[in-house]
């Protein structure tokens, strides 16, 4: 299910070199994706891509994802790609990241926060360190790639950060600090919505429900592949989602079909936070 993208959905193509014209204006632009070497911010990479935009994809050095493949996945959208070795912990490297970016494609339109790690640790036992690291990324850095963003672009840009179910909406046992972590992406999303709207620039966020990526499918430090297939028969949908299905929504938060959208959290879980369990 992963990396499912528009390609494989049927729809109909009605805009310039078969892109549809809904999203015409991704058109030459470039967006800037953090975690873009897999899950999610690969499909939307692929899906933004195939509407003509050009993709920066910041890759952690210690990532075991190859970010060519993202690479190849934009080319063969018909798109141009530019990998920038960045650790979003790091101030200096986040600001390199957009040098680099304008250097090779000019401004930035659009910038995505997907970038983040997890790690199963009850509170108990952790560390100051295990706590750090944890929010250097998952909060810290989300903060650092819109702050850049948000000082690069010209007005009318659009910024979407990546939260999760957990810590969005519900607890999870031995994760304390990830969950942290992604409820403060909502605080930070809404104050710089409320900051940037006279200027145009939109700031929303994405809470993906259980969604099958190589972060979800790891069984030490999440649910695994058994515990997505038993997940699915809780969830209303009657399955867990696709990174596709997740990036179609962060698609359209990021194009001009959202022009009075700032400041929200949209929850892509199939129905599963709705849902009374019987």
């Amino acid at each position: 299910m992963e990396g499912d993208s528009m390609r494989s959905t049927g729809m109909k193509s009605t805009g310039r070199a078969g892109r549809p014209a809904v999203y015409s204006e991704f058109e030459g632009q470039t967006a800037v994706i953090t975690g873009a070497a897999s899950g999610i911010g690969q499909s939307l990479a692929e899906l933004l891509a195939e509407q003509g935009a050009n993709i920066v994809i910041p890759w952690f050095r210690g990532d075991p994802h190859d970010p060519q493949e993202t690479v190849s996945l934009v080319e063969d959208a018909g798109g141009e790609a530019l990998v920038v070795p960045t650790d979003v912990s790091r101030t200096s490297e986040v600001v390199a990241l957009f040098d680099a970016a304008e250097k090779r494609f000019g401004t930035v339109r659009s910038v995505v926060a997907a970038a983040g790690i997890l790690r199963n640790r009850p509170l108990i036992e952790m560390t100051d360190d295990d706590w750090d690291d944890m929010l250097q990324v998952d909060l810290h850095g989300v903060m650092r790639t819109l702050r850049e963003g948000i000082r690069r672009m010209d007005d009318g840009g659009s910024l979407v950060a990546i939260s999760s179910i957990a810590g969005g909406v519900y607890g999870w046992a031995d994760h304390a600090h990830y969950a942290t972590s992604k409820a403060g992406v909502l605080g930070l999303v809404r104050s710089a919505a409320v900051e940037q709207a006279r200027r145009g620039i939109r700031v929303n966020a994405v809470i993906p429900g259980l969604i099958e990526s190589p972060q979800s499918s790891d069984p030490v430090n999440s649910l695994g592949p058994d515990g997505l297939r038993a997940a699915g028969e809780f969830i209303p949908w009657g399955r867990v989602g696709t990174t596709g299905e997740t990036a179609r929504v962060i698609r359209f938060l990021l194009s001009d079909e959202a022009r009075y959208v700032t400041g929200q959290q949209f929850i892509v879980d199939g129905g599963l936070t709705v849902a009374m369990r019987e």
